[in-house]
């Protein structure tokens, strides 16, 4: 039924509510009609969404909405015991589902990675359930806890500060836990912050690899940008704003100055932005400044270049130029190796040959020993 249709029907609800006719008809209508959340789930919860569209303000909840979501969603049962990984707003407290409010409306526990800053989403929504800390720094302290009380049939909900619980966020070892005791673990999704910025980023979105934060360790993070840098999907990072300079510093080195970015930061707050370029762009732009807030940065995955590998004929040719030049065997060496394994030639893309350094070593020798009887033993025998 469409929605005009459905006005005359919101009267006769409002008329159960025991909200006076001024008090609803006073408020524009139409300034709710852009929640799309609603929109697509008034057949679900028909009074709540009625009461809400016509009592609520954009910046002000009803005393009674989270009350209303608990008795209209007890016609479809109560919940089933277990642990709920349960998503809550990334930045804009209007990004989160009936059912996540259903959820932390009817669990005996939330257990929250900040308990103040938790505790401003449920007295905004004017949930009162109890509050226990979880993160980082006690979950192995809390994990047997809250298992006690799992097995004891309660329900449990879990949060972060932002997003989806486990996704760079306390929440994956409890999750496996309950995984191996048999516990249900249900996911009630909602905002994630990398995935709202790959489907405005204008990059590939077909195949992506979401790697969070970077290890701290200068080796480790090498090593884990060089794999990325060979990935032809998006990559996708969560960086801090006192690191990101580091961070286009590094990845310009080994992705190359041109490789298309996005950065993403404040996504879904009031200070949103979005900035598109390329590497070298990027690191030019944030030299000057440190930005502020949650960012989240998005590599173009690289470019698909076929590239022969180098033929025996090639490396003998290239052996005898240098050895010929003066080069040492160290220098030629080492020039080599480049040549046949860390070669760029496709504008501005690093390409890697396979070829094994065992086969390189042996042919290399093979090539050397010849070039040493031709040119330094039948000089000798002359002379003798």
């Amino acid at each position: 039924m469409r929605l005009v249709q459905r006005l005359p029907l919101m009267a006769n609800s409002l008329a159960t509510t025991g909200l006076s006719k001024t008090s609803w008809q006073s408020r524009p209508l139409l300034s709710f009609l852009r929640t799309q959340t609603l929109l697509n789930s008034l057949s679900l919860y028909p009074k709540i969404n009625y009461l809400l569209l016509c009592s609520c303000s954009q910046s002000q909840t009803s005393p009674d909405f989270s009350n209303l979501i608990l008795e209209q969603s007890s016609k479809r049962g109560p919940l089933e015991p277990g642990l709920y990984l349960v998503a809550t707003p990334i930045g804009n407290l209007e990004d989160i589902t009936l059912r996540a409010l259903r959820v932390l409306k009817s669990a005996n526990v939330i257990l929250s990675e900040d308990t103040r800053h938790s505790g401003k989403l449920l007295q905004y929504y004017n949930i009162k359930t109890p509050l226990l800390s979880y993160h980082k720094f006690n979950e192995s302290q809390r994990e047997q806890t809250v298992l006690n009380r799992l097995k004891q049939g309660e329900i449990v909900a879990l949060i972060s500060d932002a997003g989806t619980p486990g996704i760079s966020d306390p929440g994956t070892e409890l999750a496996k836990l309950c995984v191996d005791e048999k516990i249900p673990v249900v996911p009630i999704p909602g905002a994630s912050a990398f995935v709202a910025a790959l489907s405005a980023s204008g990059l590939a979105t077909d195949e992506f690899t979401f790697v969070g934060f970077l290890p701290k360790h200068a080796r480790s993070r090498t090593e884990r940008l060089m794999l990325s840098a060979n990935e032809v999907k998006t990559q996708i990072f969560y960086v801090p704003p006192h690191k990101l300079l580091q961070f286009l510093e590094e990845t310009s080195l080994l992705f190359g100055y041109s490789r298309r970015c996005v950065i993403a930061r404040e996504i879904t707050k009031m200070h949103e932005e979005f900035w598109r370029g390329t590497l070298g762009e990027a690191k030019e732009a944030f030299s000057s400044h440190q930005p502020k807030g949650e960012i989240t940065v998005l590599v173009e995955g690289k470019a698909i270049c076929v590239v022969e590998t180098p033929s025996e004929d090639q490396l003998e040719k290239e052996l005898r130029g240098l050895i010929s030049a003066g080069h040492n065997l160290s220098m030629v060496t080492t020039t080599l190796v480049v040549f046949t394994f860390h070669i760029a030639v496709c504008p501005n893309k690093f390409l890697f040959c396979r070829i094994s350094y065992r086969t390189f070593f042996f042919l290399f020798l093979q090539k050397f020993l010849v070039f040493l009887v031709f040119n330094f033993f039948k000089p000798l025998e002359e002379i003798i």
